[in-house]
């Protein structure tokens, strides 16, 4: 009886810590790149700030993200749409132009994008990294009163990390 005391004592022992390392969660990814790959499924296709400021005059732009992080800032002409896909509030834009949808990182545009290419808008994409990569690659963001901001909602705590200049509001 010791015996298999002793052995059962022991590969609890053992046992337990491997049980534990093995329960460890993944740590969130580190950076918008690896973000985007681990929440979105690329249904959307994405546009680069880059493109998307070399073309500017060519895009309507949509702002996907709540009201209150719009009005801290947004990029200059954006329209907002909100969170909640809803076709009434796009009845003035042609299904045949060329539209940029973003949020903070990508994540909520990809879901707003992909109702627009269902409700038969041709042209949509998702601005790849969003208002986050927009601010960090140094191009302007305007407030409420479309005056030029440092400001950025960062929707919360969690997301701030992704956000590497301007200044963080939650």
């Amino acid at each position: 009886m010791k015996r298999s005391s002793f052995l059962i004592l022991f590969l609890l022992l053992i046992g337990i810590p491997f049980w534990l390392l093995s329960q460890k969660k993944e740590a969130p990814p580190n950076d918008i790149p690896s973000l985007l790959k681990d929440y979105n499924h690329r249904s959307v296709p994405y546009l680069s700030v880059q493109m998307l400021q070399m073309e500017y005059k060519d895009y309507v732009i949509l702002d996907t993200r709540k009201k209150e992080e719009f009005d801290v800032s947004h990029l200059p002409g954006a329209i907002w749409v909100g969170e909640r896909y809803d076709i009434d509030k796009l009845s003035n834009i042609d299904k045949e132009a060329k539209i940029v949808v973003y949020c903070s990182v990508g994540i909520r545009s990809e879901d707003y994008g992909e109702e627009m290419l269902e409700d038969g808008f041709s042209k949509v994409y998702n601005l790849y990294g969003s208002i986050f990569s927009w601010k960090d690659a140094g191009y302007q963001v305007v407030d409420q009163n479309n005056q030029p901001t440092e400001k950025v909602h960062v929707y919360s705590k969690k997301w701030a990390k992704y956000l590497k200049t301007g200044k963080k509001v939650y």
